[in-house]
């Protein structure tokens, strides 16, 4: 059996929770009464270590950043964080496997069911970020529940890792609002993490079609958005990462990009 079809196997016998943008998360469906059962405790990973040091960034960058340098063979492939364990685990392992390391935004929900998943990302040399507390429709929010929204989710990012994470993406939006950016510097982020190229994988418009789509819109510099969530994502990833290797661009961590 060949690795894509281990993958393809796993993601279709998993219970698929993904984030989705632009519809209703999938936190608003009934409950699985097996899913809902509390997980087994996991201690934190040390803060004094878990969390690499990361490098300064360049001046002048935006305050919500699309893209990285176009005259470097580097994209940047980022993951909304949330669903099934086993699949995002499956996916890591396939990305440092053929050498890519990801940016994964995670939702503090999850993290507060898979705790373990923090130190999982940070120990296979990827790169943790925040994509709020719950999955709501943040751009939407009045001040103070966007705050909580942005906060709650650093401050689990803090308790695993020792650290809040570089970035922050705004859920159920590619841009932030100006008042959604705003929040977002005031809990410690400097940059808003946007993308240029969008899988639309949370349309589940399957393997071939995620494939397809990030390779016409991909190039040198390009961030983009992809979810743990979904079969068609996870058993896409690999020939993604064949795509962007016959091109000779390099999966790299979004501070890897613009630094």
């Amino acid at each position: 059996m060949t690795r894509r079809t281990v993958l393809q196997v796993a993601a279709a016998g998993a219970l698929l929770t993904g984030c989705a943008d632009g519809r209703p998360s999938a936190a608003g469906a009934s409950p699985d009464p097996a899913a809902s059962q509390a997980p087994p405790e996991h201690p934190p990973a040390a803060p004094s270590s878990a969390h690499p040091a990361l490098p300064p960034l360049p001046p002048g960058l935006p305050a919500q950043i699309e893209h990285g340098p176009r005259n470097r063979p580097q994209v940047a492939l980022t993951f909304h964080g949330r669903g099934e364990p086993a699949i995002a685990t499956a996916l890591l392992t396939e990305a440092e496997r053929a050498g890519a390391r990801l940016t994964v935004l995670a939702v503090g929900e999850w993290l507060d069911q898979y705790p373990q998943l923090a130190r999982r990302i940070l120990d296979g040399g990827h790169e943790l970020g925040n994509h709020t507390q719950t999955h709501g429709n943040i751009c939407a929010m009045g001040a103070a529940a966007a705050t909580a929204e942005i906060t709650g989710c650093a401050d689990r990012l803090r308790k695993l890792t020792g650290s809040p994470g570089r970035w922050f993406r705004p859920s159920q939006a590619r841009l932030a609002t100006p008042l959604v950016e705003r929040l977002a510097r005031q809990a410690g982020y400097e940059h808003v993490l946007a993308y240029d190229v969008d899988s639309l994988d949370f349309t589940e418009p399957g393997t071939g079609a995620v494939r397809a789509k990030v390779a016409k819109d991909v190039g040198p510099g390009s961030v983009v958005s992809l979810h743990f969530g979904y079969a068609g994502t996870i058993a896409a990833l690999p020939g993604i990462l064949d795509d962007l290797k016959r091109r000779g661009l390099r999966a790299v961590t979004t501070t890897e990009l613009l630094t």
